[in-house]
């Protein structure tokens, strides 16, 4: 099947209303049957580089037919770039933050399968005959609170390091990546998007926006939708459909 034919796609970034810099990056290849978003840490130049580095590196790995080999080609990036962006923080002694790091979400598909790696609180979701699913689960301090404590949604929100990330590239010496591997049919949309992008929107909002005829319009209710809130922090996302 080709993949150009079979897949569309849009995509879009935006500082938002607060941050004068984006530190968000986001790679859209339909031809490939690749996308990412990466929503980068550690002030403005370090983490727009750590961002922009992921997507530079993931667009050069090559396309084929075979997922499962993709999958560990982009395991093997994240890990190998990883391994760069944490030596840039052992180099900086006394900095109790990471100097450069980034969340990423990527997505893969090849014919009828499609398969989401992930680190960080960047999200993957799919639309589907009217129900709106999360693919990922957020590696935040937020989730592990609620999975390991059994804290509802809003007492876990009340912690003060809630939005802290558990996982993230650069953030530490050893990295953990997540995987999940679905099928995707007909008329099945995806969305890759930034945590400024989906907590400035309820899941309804979302699901009323990624319904719309196509990736292009359905993205424009994002921005439009997040631009008339705070939008404190910079907006990216990625709308795919087959």
């Amino acid at each position: 099947m080709d993949l150009l034919s079979a897949w569309r796609s849009h995509a879009r970034t935006d500082p938002g209303k607060v941050r004068s810099h984006n530190e968000d990056a986001f790679l859209a290849l339909p031809e490939r049957g690749l996308w990412v978003v990466a929503d980068g840490m550690g002030g403005h130049q370090n983490g727009a580089l750590a961002s922009r580095l992921i997507v530079e590196h993931l667009a050069e790995l090559p396309g084929g037919s075979d997922l499962d080999r993709r999958v560990q080609q982009v395991r093997r990036t994240l890990h190998l770039l990883n391994r760069r962006l944490s030596r840039e923080l052992t180099l900086i002694s006394g900095q109790p933050e990471p100097v450069m790091g980034s969340t990423v979400v990527v997505l893969l598909v090849e014919e009828d399968r499609a398969a989401c790696i992930w680190a960080g609180d960047s999200r993957c979701y799919l639309w589907r005959s009217g129900g709106l699913y999360q693919i990922t689960r957020d590696h935040s301090l937020l989730q592990q609170l609620i999975d390991e404590r059994q804290l509802s949604p809003e007492q876990a929100a009340a912690h003060p390091s809630a939005h802290a990330l558990t996982r993230a590239v650069g953030a530490s010496e050893d990295l953990a990546l997540d995987v999940v591997e679905f099928n995707v049919y007909p008329g099945d949309t995806l969305l890759l998007c930034s945590d400024g992008l989906y907590q400035s929107l309820s899941g309804s909002e979302l699901g009323s926006a990624l319904n719309r005829p196509s990736p292009q319009l359905a993205l424009e209710r994002l921005f439009e939708q997040a631009l008339a809130g705070p939008a404190r922090d910079n907006l990216s996302a990625v709308v795919i459909r087959r």
